[in-house]
């Protein structure tokens, strides 16, 4: 993926902010509070996502379908919810932008929804690795034993974390 170019950013308006943190609700419930601000900006890129600025910090990112905290946004304000924990052995791979593959996943929390995003996570700190998309709801992908269960859209080190504004 090239480097994320800003083409420009502007504040939304207050019934924008309020659209935007009710399809993060609609993911993650009541954590979306943690996101509330006076002053969100949209910045306009050419990334395949969209992202949004609270406080001047690259926090939320959407889709047509869903609007979830990006990498930055789990770090500073973590959510208990749409969790997928990874053992130590894949977090190398999963911090390097694989997909989570299920023999590695030790923990799946019972939110997860197939299409839906997710925080991938590590197992000793419960730091944020990676932001994927489920590919199985979360009691097929407790059954399942081996396989692709997430696939990676955002980890540490890709673009949109290096994004600067």
């Amino acid at each position: 993926m090239p480097k994320i170019t800003v083409k420009k950013r502007h504040v939304i308006r207050k019934s924008q902010i309020a659209e935007l943190l009710g399809r993060l609700a609609d993911e993650i419930g009541a954590s979306a509070e943690l996101f509330r601000s006076d002053r969100i900006e949209r910045v306009d890129t050419d990334a395949p996502v969209g992202i949004y600025l609270v406080d001047k910090k690259p926090l939320l990112m959407t889709t047509d379908t869903w609007t979830f905290p990006t990498l930055r946004g789990l770090i500073e304000h973590p959510i208990p919810e749409r969790r997928v924990v990874v053992d130590a052995g894949a977090v190398k791979f999963v911090a390097n932008g694989a997909d989570a593959m299920r023999p590695g996943i030790i923990s799946i929390s019972p939110d997860i929804r197939a299409g839906s995003p997710v925080q991938v996570v590590e197992e000793r700190y419960g730091k944020p690795l990676a932001v994927g998309v489920a590919l199985l709801d979360a009691a097929d992908m407790e059954r399942q034993e081996k396989g692709k269960s997430v696939k990676s859209i955002h980890y540490v080190g890709d673009d949109i974390w290096n994004l600067e504004i």
